[in-house]
């Protein structure tokens, strides 16, 4: 029970990650998810059909001869297609087989909405449920009777020949012998043509009845994927068929019959040209999706990542990130990983089904005793490497976020390197970096060891499955029951049904490390996109928009904290007003500034600002983009609005001439916390803040590496174009800019007092 809900768990991430680029995601509507894909089946079994119909007339209208002696097979199997009824193509058995994957599906998806509390249409779902578990029922006992076959249970066998003979002939017989009164019911009238062109018309009515939700350019991804497995059906088609030429082939080989083996051999030969180009061309076009899939996808986390100071709130840096680690990594790499993964797997499945579709009939019509031992084989060692590959998914999901901190530690070295250098603080750094490369290194030879079993397991499954043919049917053979072009024909087809089957057991691996990047993927985009406002109640400020700034009983606390720092705040800084918040370290001085900024709530109280735009922060070591130097001096603003000759004369008022001799270009980009020194940064920092002209601006220690002169000079602009200031420093010549003075003692108190006449150093 708990692997089913951790596999349910898992597909439910899946679809979080995978359906909204192809259709809006809602927690109740994965039905019509399903629906769409099978739909796109529909209409792409529909449209080769066509298409080789109406091939296969024209080659015939054409070259009846040509056609008739090189694709006669092919031509015989469209006319079957088109003229004889399926009850007469098909057992019940074999409908079963067709059956059961839709029933399985819709019940599935049944029991899940139940489940979760979702309302159900039981004239669907309890129909469904009911045909699957009976038709489970139904291969469970044919599969008992077919055990004592094997076992030699002869006795056994004769004494309930009058049931075991039913069960045979629900597989060896056709429908339409065993129940003649379909007939009646017009199910005889009923070609295989005639039915996948109905299923073609419900595929097309299902896209049309959900038109109005692949809006927003949503119609593209789907008409891609339909193209790509339109392909796919195609070179299928085209392994179904070699498959018949392959035995033709080697019959003619062995009767030495010089004219029927060139002929068979152009034939393979064409096949070949023909799948080649079709191969390239469906290549080509998953790789292009995957990677119009991957720009959407990015852009939609960097959105929410980007929304609602997610990206604040969620930092892990700041103790407050839970499950959201290296969020570059999960947005550049496994967003990557997982489409290209994702499409791949989904195609391959696709691939695996059409495979087995096109050739379990053609094997099951050669041995029936040989399918049904690949059928239970494959479940067998599926369901083995199912189990020993859970181990993998946890090994995966832990080497990803090692691999993940490991560079950021190197990337951290790298953006840090003057400070190591100052502090000579090389070995430390060495020892930090080697410590979680250690970590990736251990980690990983766990993986090597798990690999490696299950890489035994996988060869030994495998190996074994050759093996079965000549089991099952060297007896036909030495009897002369089966020339050796029927078992030629046998094993090709044995090879292409295996191959679709054993589907999990050649991929474990790489499912393994996609389970845990869809883990991984999944869980970001959970966090970013449905930040819990009462876990992160701190972060989320109820601001009331003002003229100025007003708190009125406001208190000031850390995030997660219960310590209080400041108590019933109570202050107005009206217009053209400065203020400056002094006190011990660790007080809460910036603590403040930050609720202001709204970038804390105030846990009472009501706290009233300016609106966006209209305040700016400006911090002790200022934020430098990554853009050139223009885009430095305009951030936030577009730097359309500004010109070359505004911005000369801006860096001239800060005293920045220095700058523009070195850097003539406003476009030119370079690594300017590194190019710049501390006090160039803040004197860059007030000449966005004299472009963005805000009506009150907050400065943390803004001019902490300033000399007191320029410091003066910087704060008179501010003077004269009539801004309100708050500001936090250390400095007793700050005090001449203010009008008053807050003054907080880390134990929650305060005191408001005029600037003129305060003495530092009190607190």
């Amino acid at each position: 029970m708990a692997s089913l809900q951790s596999f349910r768990a898992q597909l439910t991430r899946l679809r979080r990650l995978s359906q909204p680029y192809f259709l809006p995601y809602t927690e109740s509507n994965a039905w019509q998810f399903a629906l769409l894909l099978l739909s796109l089946l529909f209409c792409v079994a529909a449209t080769v059909l066509g298409l080789v119909s109406g091939l296969m007339a024209f080659l015939g209208a054409i070259w009846p001869q040509v056609t008739a002696q090189y694709l006669g097979g092919v031509q015989g199997a469209i006319t079957s297609l088109w003229t004889r009824p399926i009850i007469e193509m098909l057992s019940w058995g074999q409908l079963t087989i067709l059956i059961f994957p839709a029933a399985a599906v819709i019940a599935v998806i049944a029991v899940e909405r139940v489940g979760r509390g979702f309302p159900v249409k039981a004239w669907l779902y309890f129909p469904s449920i009911v045909l699957a578990l009976g038709i489970l029922a139904f291969w469970y006992v044919q599969g008992v009777f077919y055990s004592l076959g094997l076992m030699g249970r002869t006795a056994a066998i004769a004494s309930l020949s009058w049931l075991i003979d039913p069960f045979n002939q629900m597989w060896s017989s056709s429908i339409q012998d065993l129940s003649p009164w379909m007939n009646s019911l017009g199910f005889g009238l009923l070609c295989w043509g005639q039915f996948i062109l109905l299923l073609f018309a419900f595929g097309l009515g299902c896209f049309i009845t959900f038109r109005s939700r692949l809006r927003q350019r949503r119609w593209i991804p789907w008409l891609m994927l339909g193209v790509i497995i339109l392909m796919l059906l195609s070179v299928n088609g085209i392994n179904a068929g070699i498959t018949f030429i392959a035995r033709d082939l080697t019959n003619a080989l062995i009767e030495r019959n010089p004219e029927a083996s060139y002929r068979n051999l152009w034939v393979y030969g064409i096949c070949f040209m023909a799948a080649l180009p079709i191969r390239t061309l469906q290549y080509y076009l998953t790789a292009k999706l995957s990677l119009v899939w991957r720009d959407w996808l990015t852009k939609s986390l960097i959105s929410d990542y980007l929304k609602d100071r997610a990206y604040y709130i969620l930092n892990p840096n700041e103790g407050s990130g839970g499950d959201v680690d290296n969020p570059d990594q999960r947005m550049a790499d496994d967003t990557k990983d997982f489409t290209k993964e994702a499409l791949k797997f989904t195609l391959d499945i696709f691939d695996s089904i059409l495979s087995f579709s096109l050739n379990i009939a053609i094997l099951w019509s050669i041995s029936g005793e040989l399918t049904l031992a690949l059928l239970g084989y494959a479940l067998i060692i599926s369901t083995v490497m199912i189990f020993a590959g859970r181990k993998l998914v946890a090994i995966n999901s832990s080497q990803l976020r090692y691999e993940a901190d490991f560079r950021y530690g190197l990337v951290h070295v790298r953006n840090n390197a003057e400070s190591i250098a100052f502090y000579s603080g090389e070995p430390e750094e060495s020892r930090e970096v080697r410590r979680r490369l250690g970590t990736v290194i251990k980690n990983f030879d766990l993986l090597i060891i798990w690999e490696s079993l299950l890489r035994m397991l996988q060869r030994s499954g495998i190996y074994a499955s050759n093996f079965i043919p000549y089991l099952i049917l060297i007896s036909p053979i030495l009897a002369g029951e089966m020339d050796y072009g029927s078992f030629a024909q046998a094993n090709v087809a044995y090879n292409l049904v295996e191959g679709s089957l054993f589907f999990i057991v050649y991929n474990i691996e790489s499912l393994a490390r996609f389970s845990a990047s869809v883990g991984r993927l999944e869980g970001f985009q959970s966090n970013i996109s449905h930040v819990d406002r009462e876990e992160y109640r701190d972060f989320f400020s109820e601001v009331t928009p003002a003229n100025s700034i007003v708190l009125k009983g406001a208190a000031v606390k850390t995030p997660f904290a219960d310590r209080l720092l400041t108590k019933d705040l109570n202050l107005s800084i009206s217009s053209g007003q400065r203020l400056l918040v002094v006190g011990p370290s660790g007080c809460g001085k910036t603590s403040l500034l930050r609720v202001i900024s709204g970038l804390w709530a105030s846990p009472t109280g009501q706290v009233s600002t300016p609106v966006v735009g209209d305040l700016l922060f400006i911090p002790q070591r200022p934020y430098m983009t990554l853009g050139s130097l223009r885009e430095q001096l305009c951030y936030p603003l577009d730097c359309d609005r500004f010109s070359d000759e505004h911005l000369q004369a801006v860096l001239k008022k800060v005293q920045l001439q220095s700058v523009l001799d070195r850097y003539p270009s406003f476009d030119v980009k370079q690594d300017w916390p590194r190019l710049l020194s501390l006090g160039e940064q803040q004197r860059l920092a007030f000449a966005r803040l004299l472009l963005n002209a805000p009506k009150v601006v907050v400065l943390d220690e803004a001019t902490s590496a300033l000399d007191v002169g320029t410091e003066r000079y910087l704060y008179q602009l501010l003077v004269e174009r009539e801004m309100s200031v708050v500001s936090v420093g250390h400095r007793p010549t700050l005090r001449e800019y203010h009008d008053t003075v807050l003054e907080l003692d880390g134990k929650g108190g305060w005191r408001l007092l005029p600037a003129a006449g305060y003495e530092f150093g009190r607190v």
